[in-house]
């Protein structure tokens, strides 16, 4: 039986594995399918929407980020064929991760009088500067810089300024992907709100690892209410992939949506 793990960053964005390095963690993994969902950019090392890399299927994905008024939600299409509208828009997206990044390490470097070594190029965000600081004098480690220093409610903390609104995001996710679903709707302030927008979707991710209590109820009302595929994955940053996948009957109904986005003849090396 077929086991994906849909939800995969690489060094493209945030992540710690090379996309070469992937298909032997799949294999380790005992994964047949992996998703490559890099943050805000669609990985160049992918030529079609799903092809086959060392008898792994690759399916062409990202995660993008977009405002639901209230709180930031991500949003997961696969099967991407980027549109000149996506790809504008991520371009703009990019070149403000790179500004904002900037600001995030000036303040830090100011706060701690240090200097951090890091390289600003396509798809820099948040996990390379705590990255950065763990390997600089400054005595934190790389949970403690996100805990203290850089997340959402830290003294270092830039929020982003080229966030498209669900709306507009989700139409150019629909418009350039097969499906595109709701991540991880436990993560959010309020799940019950991101699991309403996911009526405007094709999917949620109900398979993920999360730190911190789930409510399986009111997800799966969500299901059957708005007739939603079943997506899931690790939200892999480093080489270890499957801590959750899906499978199943919810793989063979998410294949048949992805159905005209047939692997490529010619694998990928």
């Amino acid at each position: 039986m077929p086991v994906a793990d849909l939800h995969v960053h690489t060094t493209a964005s945030d992540g710690t594995m090379a996309l070469d390095d992937v298909p032997r963690a799949a294999t380790l993994a005992e994964l047949d399918v992996v998703a490559i969902t890099d943050h805000d950019l669609i990985h160049p090392g992918l030529s079609a929407p799903v092809t086959r890399r060392e008898d792994i299927t690759f399916i062409r994905g990202i995660e993008l980020r977009v405002d639901a008024g209230s709180f930031d939600i991500d949003l997961l299409g696969y099967a991407v064929e980027p549109t000149d509208a996506l790809v504008s828009t991520l371009e703009t997206i990019q070149q403000n991760r790179l500004e904002r990044a900037k600001e995030i390490v000036a303040a830090v470097e100011a706060r701690l009088g240090v200097s951090l070594d890091i390289a600003y190029t396509s798809g820099v965000g948040r996990p390379h500067i705590a990255r950065a600081i763990e390997a600089s004098d400054a005595p934190y480690a790389y949970q403690d810089a996100f805990d203290d220093l850089i997340g959402d409610d830290g003294p270092c903390f830039v929020r982003r300024a080229a966030i498209p609104s669900f709306e507009a995001g989700a139409r150019l996710l629909k418009d350039a992907c097969a499906v595109v679903s709701l991540a991880h709707p436990f993560r959010y302030p309020h799940p019950e709100k991101a699991l309403t927008l996911a009526a405007s979707l094709d999917a949620v991710e109900a398979y993920y690892p999360y730190d911190r209590p789930v409510d399986d109820a009111l997800l799966w009302e969500a299901v059957e209410a708005h007739d939603l595929l079943v997506t899931g994955g690790s939200d892999a940053h480093i080489d270890v992939l499957g801590k959750e996948t899906v499978s199943g009957a919810e793989l063979d109904r998410l294949c048949q949506r992805l159905s005209g986005s047939e692997p490529s003849t010619a694998s990928e090396t």
